[in-house]
C-alpha cells in the first residue's frame, strides 16, 4: 500500500512537474527570433498585434497566452516598439505593455503643397495625408496663429524632427507650430526687422532665392540683390513668381522651362513684374540656407541678374541695366541654341 501511495505521489511529482516546465517554457522560453520593429496602430486590439509580431516569433499561441495573464488585450498601447531577438514572452509582454515606444526621425525638404507636404509626412506616421491635410488648412488654427491659406506654409521649415510614430495629425501640426516659433528666435526676429522685414515676408522673399538658385553658395548674393531691389522701391521681377502664376492658373503638372515675355502680364496677384513688393505669400517652401540667405545677405550695389551660360546654375550680376542686356542676350542665344521654347 505504502509502495503504491509512493507511486501515486512520483507520478503527481511528474505531471506538475511537466505542466510547471510546460508553463515556464511559454513565459520564459526564448520566443522572438530576430531585432526589428512593430508598428502598432492605435486602437489596435490583440488579434491585430498578434498579426504583427507573428512572422517574429516561435510560437505565437504562447505569446497569446501570457498576453491574457497578464491582462496585455486591455493595456495595449500605440506606436513602434523595438523587440530584440531572443526575447521571452515576459519580457515581450512587460515591454508592449509599459516600455517606452521609438521615436520616428520625420523628414522633409522643400514641398511646394499642402497637398505634397501632407502625403510626404504620411508616409513617416500614422495619420493619413487626408487628415493632416485637414489640420494643415483648418481656418481656425490659421487664424489664432495669424496665418492664412496664402501664407501657412511658412510654418513648416524643412528639417528633421523626432515625432512618436503613432502623433496624430493635430499633434504633428501643433509642434510644428512650436518649432516655428522656437526657429524664429530673438536673433533672427532682429535680423529680419534689419531688413524691414516680418518672419513671414522673410520666408516669401527666402521661397523666391531658392526657387531662382538652386546653388546654396550664391542664395545670399541673390537675397542681397533682391533686398536691394525693394529698399529703392523697384519691382522684383522674380521669374520665379511668374512660374508660379502660371501654375496656379494652369495647374501645378505645367512645366515651364522658359518664361516668354507674353508670360509677364498674367494676371496674379504673384505677377512681381506688375506688382510691387513681395506677393501675398511664399511660393514653395524654403529650406533654412534660403532663410538664412535673406536674414544674412550680400551687401553689394547689384540690381540685375541673368543665368550664367558658363557658369550652369548659377548667375551674372550687374549694376547697370546695359551689361545685364548683354548678360541676357548671351543666354537668350544659348537657350534658343539648345531649342528650349517652353
Amino acid at each position: 500500500m505504502k509502495k503504491k501511495v509512493l507511486i501515486i505521489v512520483g507520478i503527481i511529482f511528474l505531471i506538475g512537474g511537466a505542466i510547471a516546465y510546460r508553463f515556464y517554457n511559454k513565459i520564459y522560453h526564448k520566443n522572438v527570433t530576430e531585432t526589428t520593429y512593430i508598428f502598432i496602430p492605435t486602437n489596435a486590439n490583440i488579434a491585430k498585434v498578434s498579426e504583427l509580431i507573428n512572422p517574429y516569433l516561435n510560437n505565437i499561441n504562447s505569446f497569446n497566452w501570457v498576453s491574457e495573464k497578464k491582462n496585455y488585450p486591455n493595456k495595449i498601447r500605440a506606436g513602434k516598439f523595438k523587440i530584440t531577438e531572443a526575447m521571452n514572452n515576459d519580457e515581450l509582454v512587460d515591454h508592449l505593455r509599459g516600455g517606452k515606444p521609438e521615436t520616428v526621425n520625420v523628414t522633409f525638404n522643400n514641398q511646394d503643397s499642402f497637398e505634397n507636404l501632407a502625403g510626404r509626412i504620411s508616409n513617416q506616421i500614422e495619420a493619413d495625408s487626408i487628415s493632416i491635410l485637414k489640420t494643415f488648412i483648418d481656418s481656425d488654427f490659421l487664424k489664432s496663429n495669424n496665418f492664412s491659406k496664402n501664407t501657412a506654409l511658412a510654418m513648416y521649415i524643412p528639417n528633421s524632427y523626432n515625432f512618436y510614430w503613432n502623433t496624430s495629425a493635430e499633434e504633428f501640426r501643433n509642434k510644428m507650430l512650436k518649432e516655428y516659433k522656437s526657429f524664429w528666435n530673438v536673433e533672427r526676429l532682429e535680423k529680419a526687422k534689419k531688413q524691414n522685414l516680418t518672419p513671414l515676408q522673410v520666408t516669401t522673399l527666402a521661397s523666391i532665392v531658392q526657387k531662382e538658385t538652386a546653388t546654396i553658395s550664391e542664395r545670399p548674393m541673390v537675397a542681397g540683390l533682391y533686398l536691394n531691389r525693394l529698399k529703392d522701391f523697384w519691382p522684383l521681377q522674380a521669374d520665379p513668381t511668374i512660374i508660379y502664376a502660371i501654375k496656379q492658373k494652369y495647374g501645378q503638372e505645367t512645366e515651364i522651362k522658359r518664361v516668354l515675355t507674353k508670360d509677364l502680364s498674367i494676371d496674379s496677384p504673384y505677377n512681381t513684374y506688375s506688382n510691387f513688393g513681395l506677393p501675398p505669400g511664399p511660393i514653395g517652401m524654403p529650406d533654412i540656407s534660403s532663410i538664412e540667405a535673406v536674414l544674412n545677405p550680400n551687401d553689394h550695389k547689384y540690381f540685375y541678374m541673368c543665368a550664367s551660360v558658363e557658369k550652369p546654375g548659377q548667375h551674372e550680376f550687374a549694376r547697370s541695366l546695359s551689361q545685364h542686356n548683354i548678360n541676357a542676350r548671351k543666354y537668350q542665344n544659348w537657350i534658343n541654341k539648345q531649342g528650349i521654347i517652353r
